[in-house]
């Protein structure tokens, strides 16, 4: 983003560019990286002949935070350069916000929780679909003058209510002790431990929720003919797109610092993710793959997966009796020994939920892309956990993941070597 040249030839021929930056991740301060970026990204614009940009800041009145006052410096840097519509937003409520990131992951994963003051903080949080409907709509408004409009939801709540709200609706009964004094900085370590963000980023967040971020001025309301859902819906929505979509990409897909043991954190999420390349085209790598379970079995340990089986039948689960409907071929909906088929297309993807008794949800993702004369199949596994339970389970079982998934994708590629020269 700070090549000028470089934006200014991607942005030729463009009306309307969004501008969707965010520096707060990198190494160094984010609100100087932000500054540059701003003003490079803006500049180009202007010289590309960009009739306007649409520009996501953040909602807040007064005293700021540091992040807060970086947000709507952006926006103040975009204006001077080019003609920007600036949207201002309270907490996000949906898969890709850290604030909704935290408020889940805190729930999820405490049964007691000690609540600082700012969590008695307003917000105006608002749907992510809200958000991105009032994104869309500004792409076709007849404005080329520079606009700040401040959205929100249509309730004005408390963090400790989204939180209070949100494990309701996930059926989880927790226990909130509020203290009255704890710190920003002892906060962010807390959530760098129980959290997806680490301290710096978690420190950056917590000094915006320090400050009231509601709507003051219903510009938006009047210009658009959006109206923005309640928290309790937004939730809602949140948590049916989960269920929908189990493999996604988050906001924690970024570079961030990742641990060392026990998998790559991908927002509350848990990942396993590899990728071998095969000399065999996308037919011949994704026949195994299409066969897997049943009396093929998965490639590798078949003796850890039938203990596996055995405990899941132990403790309730379907185990491996149920097999496969078909050896050969697969369509959604399918049982597969203990899990489910919830996506596939043929030579592409399959996409496996659990149905074992886990603390928490497991999904199985196989994906096969053309690479050159031959193919990268790409193995997911994906463990959102359920509790300090969940994070038990994950932690105690990561040993054997780490043979098991490599020996299943080596297992794989093996016999799509098999199926060419067969074929």
């Amino acid at each position: 983003m700070r090549d000028g040249e470089s934006v200014r030839r991607a942005l030729a021929g463009v009306e309307v560019a969004y501008y969707l930056v965010h520096s707060m991740s990198s190494s160094g301060s984010f609100a100087q990286a932000d500054r540059e970026a701003a003003l490079t990204f803006g500049t180009a614009a202007r010289e590309a002949g960009v009739r306007r940009v649409v520009y996501l800041g953040g909602l807040g009145q007064g005293r700021l935070s540091k992040h807060l006052a970086s947000r709507q410096e952006v926006g103040r840097i975009l204006r001077e350069t080019t003609p920007t519509t600036e949207f201002r937003a309270s907490a996000v409520i949906g898969s890709g916000s850290a604030s909704f990131e935290i408020v889940r992951a805190l729930v999820d994963r405490l049964p007691v929780m000690i609540t600082p003051r700012w969590v008695a903080n307003r917000a105006q949080p608002i749907a992510i679909e809200d958000q991105l409907a009032y994104l869309v709509a500004e792409l076709d408004r007849p404005s080329d003058e520079s606009e700040v409009f401040e959205i929100g939801g249509a309730d004005v709540v408390s963090y400790g209510e989204l939180m209070r709200e949100y494990g309701r609706q996930r059926g989880l009964k927790r226990v909130y002790v509020p203290v009255p004094v704890l710190t920003p900085r002892l906060s962010s370590l807390w959530l760098g431990l129980v959290t997806p963000v680490y301290a710096r980023l978690g420190r950056a967040l917590i000094d915006s929720i320090e400050h009231d971020t509601v709507v003051t001025d219903r510009k938006a309301l009047e210009t658009f003919e959006i109206r923005p859902r309640g928290y309790r819906e937004a939730i809602a929505r949140a948590l049916e797109n989960e269920e929908r979509e189990t493999i996604e990409t988050r906001w924690a897909d970024e570079e961030l610092p990742q641990p060392s043991f026990g998998g790559v954190k991908l927002g509350t999420r848990l990942l396993d993710a590899r990728s071998l390349r095969v000399s065999q085209p996308p037919a011949a790598a994704f026949a195994p793959i299409r066969r897997i379970g049943g009396g093929t079995g998965w490639y590798y340990g078949r003796r850890l997966w039938q203990l596996r089986g055995l405990l899941d039948v132990l403790v309730g689960g379907p185990g491996l009796r149920r097999g496969r409907r078909d050896p050969e071929s697969l369509r959604v909906g399918d049982a597969v020994d203990f899990w489910r088929v919830v996506a596939y297309e043929p030579d592409r993807l399959l996409r496996l939920d659990a149905e074992m008794r886990v603390p928490g949800r497991a999904s199985l993702q196989f994906e096969v892309e053309p690479d050159g004369d031959g193919s990268v199949i790409h193995q997911t596994a994906l463990f959102d956990p359920l509790g300090l339970w969940g994070l038990a389970y994950w932690y105690a079982v990561w040993p054997l993941h780490g043979f098991v998934f490599k020996g299943m994708l080596d297992g794989i590629a093996r016999a799509a070597v098999r199926e060419r020269i067969e074929s």
